[in-house]
């Protein structure tokens, strides 16, 4: 792991990767080699490392921990924007998730903890553009509510896990239109709640079963625990009534 001088550039290691990526689909490869921010277990950045490391289990185990988002975005019907991510993925390829899920990078720009998490909501601009085709003009910062953090670990089959403190982030917009890159998204659709909770219980279901899930960790996790009494309240009160719920908890998962 690394401590470098921030900049406005997202760094990328030049170093060999310390496992083989070569059976991966290689945008996906070259983007493991993007740098992350690497957190203590109380969210401050002690340095950075690569996607790759942060997300292999023999680290993980060791206690390598790193910064995400989580982005939700509702349209004018408080319907829910999912997408399924790519077959491509190396990390949880197939499963339905939330709008968006990435990570923040090592940036003075994402890491700016100032009005109510502006960097989380900088480095959620960037990957809806890459993974959305959804624009800073279509969703602007302004749109984005800071909830909370989750802090979860994850398995995603062999060597790869999720080991992350989450922020969580809601948007709502109308008209908003997807254009997903397909080496990152299979499918999107919008959702309602009742719709939402049909796809959980189906996930429930076939994991009970013991057969592969449909939905990612996180957002199970995130729907159980959070987002269906955020949903109603938007629903009930308006979108406005959500600034009153941030909290600046790390939830233990």
């Amino acid at each position: 792991m690394s401590t470098p001088t921030v900049t406005s550039e997202i760094p990328v290691s030049t170093a060999p990767p310390p496992v083989d990526l070569s059976s991966y689909d290689p945008v996906q490869a070259e983007f493991m080699l993007e740098t992350i921010v690497v957190v203590d277990n109380d969210d401050n950045p002690i340095g950075y490392d690569t996607k790759v490391n942060c997300h292999l289990v023999e680290n993980i185990d060791k206690g390598l921990l790193h910064r995400a988002f989580s982005v939700f975005l509702f349209n004018e019907k408080n319907e829910l924007l999912l997408q399924r991510r790519a077959s491509e993925k190396i990390t949880f390829p197939d499963l339905w998730t939330n709008t968006c899920c990435s990570h923040m990078a090592y940036t003075k720009e994402e890491l700016d903890q100032s009005n109510n998490r502006v960097g989380a909501k900088r480095a959620a601009q960037r990957k809806l553009v890459q993974e959305l085709g959804i624009t800073p003009e279509a969703l602007p910062l302004e749109d984005y509510r800071f909830l909370t953090r989750i802090h979860y670990m994850a398995p995603s089959g062999g060597q790869w896990a999720e080991h992350e403190i989450d922020y969580i982030l809601i948007a709502k917009r109308a008209g908003v239109v997807a254009n997903p890159n397909p080496n990152e998204i299979s499918e999107t659709k919008y959702v309602s709640m009742d719709e939402l909770k049909a796809i959980l219980d189906e996930d429930v279901k076939l994991r009970e079963a013991g057969q592969p899930p449909v939905v990612t960790p996180w957002f199970r996790i995130i729907c159980n625990e959070f987002l269906f009494g955020w949903w109603e309240t938007m629903q009930n009160e308006g979108f406005e009534a959500l600034a009153g719920m941030t909290n600046d908890i790390i939830h233990r998962m």
